[in-house]
């Protein structure tokens, strides 16, 4: 009897070590389900540019200057996926030695490395490459919100390609590179607050104050020309952010999950108070209102959407359609800024206000919340300060490198088209062709 029990007992140990180290091998073995889910992710994130934001983008601008702007996305998605390949994911993503904190470095360049069976954790070396690739796409595409209607081919495309090295990539290595100085500091930033959304709004509204406001903009309205596209692309967006989010997560699990969730209640409590607010002060809901607080839930809970609970994503999408619909009417109103697709307010402050509501929400202590915890070490007081550390750095940064870049391209190409190029309108004059035929 005695040794049945110590039979038993070693089969009892010896099979919790081969649960156990099964899960550790695990670990470092390709995982099927996460493997399909990523390649998914990937191919949502790359919907919500194409055609996506070209679509919301397009219907927001006058008919002479549809064209303009799918072909902006377009050709930023080619430009973008090459520059990533030739360099753009080592400097992110490799080890940048004595530099790490602040850049990678040259290891990966042109994907050296990547192999059918080199690994990122449980998916493919190259599908994690490819899923970071569709990030550095969006995010210079959402730019030219900013300067729409007014800004030459050339130099936009120029600009785009600087800024993706001096911006986008030196910010994506801080956040989300092992060895970057914000990741070190335990910066909460899940899907891109920081990297995309405030480098973004900021590179926006400079551009936007850099070359000036279209000739009629204060004079004559400037409504959208198409609204039934605006409407396709913003529903588009909707779909895709469930893999710009969930995606994330790098893995088919409660984390993903818990992040596709909250992104739909935040989108949906963003969309409800932007409506309601224009409903109460107008006296009709817009249906532009309805999409552009959409869109302000989805950026704001974007950092936020990994760490936080349902009912965090419900008080944080809230505030993203008061918030950032008090900043449009701010800028537009009051300053008088012509961010012409309103990149900032939506982005810009919605990305602010999402890193920093992380901070609050990803707390564990706060019961109905259901946040994940903060990082090792950190109680909701020096949370938030990282989170603030985090906000103003990427702003900083990206507004004076961003000043930098137009000024320098400026000197060799034109930022701006002529006057009388403008009234007739860039598809015409920057392709030789029109949107519609009437």
């Amino acid at each position: 009897m005695i040794n049945i029990i110590k039979r038993s007992g070693f089969s009892l140990i010896l099979l919790l070590f081969l649960l156990f180290s099964g899960n550790a091998m695990a670990a470092d073995t390709l995982n099927g389900a996460d493997t399909a889910w990523i390649m998914i992710s990937t191919a949502l994130v790359l919907f919500m540019t194409l055609p996506g934001l070209a679509l919301f983008y397009g219907g927001l601008v006058r008919t002479k200057n549809v064209l303009s702007i799918l072909m902006q996305c377009f050709a930023i998605t080619s430009i973008m996926s090459i520059l990533w390949l030739v360099a753009g994911y080592s400097l992110a993503f490799s080890d940048g030695g004595s530099m790490n904190a602040f850049i990678g470095g040259f290891d990966k360049v042109l994907f050296a490395g990547v192999m059918e069976d080199s690994l990122s954790g449980t998916i493919p070396e190259g599908l994690f490459a490819l899923f970071q690739m569709t990030f550095a796409i969006i995010t210079p595409a959402l730019i030219i919100g900013g300067f729409a209607e007014r800004a030459r081919f050339s130099s936009m495309m120029l600009f785009s390609a600087i800024w993706l090295f001096v911006v986008y990539i030196p910010v994506t290595h801080w956040v989300w590179a092992e060895g970057g100085w914000l990741y070190d500091m335990g910066l909460l930033d899940f899907a891109g607050g920081t990297v995309v959304h405030i480098t973004a709004g900021v590179a926006a509204l400079v551009t936007a104050m850099v070359i000036g406001k279209r000739k009629d903009f204060g004079i004559h309205m400037l409504p959208p020309h198409n609204l039934t596209m605006t409407v396709i692309g913003a529903g588009m967006l909707w779909v895709g952010w469930f893999g710009f989010n969930g995606g994330s997560a790098l893995a088919a699990d409660g984390n993903a999950a818990m992040a596709m969730l909250v992104t739909h209640v935040s989108a949906a409590a963003g969309a409800g108070v932007w409506a309601t607010i224009e409903w109460v002060r107008h006296g009709k809901p817009s249906v532009l209102g309805i999409v552009t607080g959409m869109v302000a839930g989805l950026g704001t809970i974007t950092p936020a959407s990994g760490f936080v609970g349902p009912a965090g994503a419900l008080v944080i999408g809230l505030t993203a359609g008061v918030v950032c619909y008090s900043a449009t009417q701010f800028i537009k109103v009051k300053l008088e800024l012509d961010d012409s697709l309103d990149v900032f307010p939506v982005h810009g402050i919605g990305g602010m206000l999402g890193t920093l509501m992380a901070g609050i929400f990803a707390s564990s202590s706060l019961g109905v919340f259901s946040g994940q915890g903060y990082a090792e070490g950190m109680n909701m007081g020096s949370q938030i300060n990282v989170q603030l550390i985090g906000i103003g750095a990427t702003l900083v940064y990206t507004a004076v490198m961003t000043y930098i870049i137009l000024k320098v391209v400026d000197m060799f190409i034109t930022l701006r088209v002529a006057r009388d190029e403008e009234t007739e309108g860039l598809d015409l004059v920057s392709h030789d062709e029109r949107g519609y035929d009437f």
